[in-house]
């Protein structure tokens, strides 16, 4: 997760298809827009070295384009395909104004 978080920091694109789980792998990806200023996880489980799936709950926080300040929660699913973590997909719980 935090490397992911990373990737869209550095808006990396070609990182984020290759973490992405196959069946569900958008073929572009738009990381463009506002700045990313922090992450929280905020509980996960399972993704230990013998799990074959976990989830990470967090909250990144971001400067808009237009100066706004906000916060965004996320519930996402990764699965284990050979020695790599992949997102699969997750519920967004919604942007915050802070």
């Amino acid at each position: 997760m935090r490397s992911r978080y990373t990737a869209y920091v550095r808006r990396d694109e070609s990182y984020l298809l290759r973490t992405w789980h196959p069946a569900t792998r958008p073929a572009t990806l738009d990381v463009d827009g506002g700045t990313w200023q922090g992450l929280e996880i905020v509980a996960t489980t399972k993704g230990q070295a013998a799990d074959a799936s976990g989830t990470v709950t967090f909250a990144a926080h971001f400067v808009g384009d237009a100066g706004d300040h906000g916060t965004m929660r996320e519930h996402s699913r990764f699965e284990k395909l050979g020695d790599e973590w992949l997102y699969v997909d997750g519920d967004l719980d919604g942007y915050r104004s802070d």
